[in-house]
């Protein structure tokens, strides 16, 4: 196979009496390409550039329950901030980490622009879920996945939160495999996704 090469020649001034420089040899096959089956096309990514640029938008917030609580009070702050800014956040349930903080936050700045996926029933939350949950005016149940594992009914809860959302925001640890699908998926879904590795 032979190698294309774009030649950069640096000239000497020749009224200074300098030699020529060597030339700079640069591998074509090493610069990007993109084809119309690469993974983001031109349409996707104007997609995306419209989403970031939408004045509001569904902002879904997922992540680790085990958090310290200066994380959980900086995403607390970011969600008030996102939904004072006219955004929509989309969590899940969860008496501590992200979600919770996600939860306080927004329920902070408005109510009514919080909309929480439980993977289940609010009756199969444990009852420090329930009570955070007394005054969220939007709570969607799936009373269908009942019999499901929480594991499994998270995995279901975390595809259907992004579906509904135009961002992402994921707080995770590297060991984290069902946020690590999560984001995955979003990534498929071609979502505009921001994560937070906290370690």
């Amino acid at each position: 196979m032979v190698e294309e090469k774009i030649d950069i020649t640096m000239l000497a001034d020749k009224n200074e009496g300098q030699d020529e420089q060597p030339s700079i040899m640069v591998p074509m096959d090493d610069l990007d390409v993109v084809t119309a089956d690469s993974p983001h096309t031109v349409d996707e990514l104007a997609q995306e550039l419209a989403t970031i640029r939408q004045s509001a938008k569904k902002i879904a917030i997922i992540g680790s329950r085990n958090l310290p609580i200066t994380h959980q009070q900086m995403i607390e702050t970011l969600a008030t901030a996102l939904v004072m800014q006219g955004n929509t956040i989309i969590t899940s349930g969860g008496s501590s980490g992200t979600n919770a903080a996600a939860i306080r936050g927004a329920m902070k700045a408005n109510p009514d622009k919080l909309r929480v996926i439980l993977p289940q029933t609010i009756g199969q939350q444990p009852s420090d879920v329930q009570d955070q949950l007394i005054g969220v005016p939007n709570i969607v149940e799936h009373s269908d996945r009942a019999m499901m594992t929480l594991a499994d009914a998270s995995r279901v809860c975390n595809r259907e939160i992004i579906e509904e959302c135009n961002q992402l925001i994921c707080f995770l640890s590297h060991t984290s495999k069902t946020l690590h699908t999560a984001v995955k998926f979003a990534e498929e879904s071609h979502k505009v996704i921001t994560v937070f590795y906290l370690d």
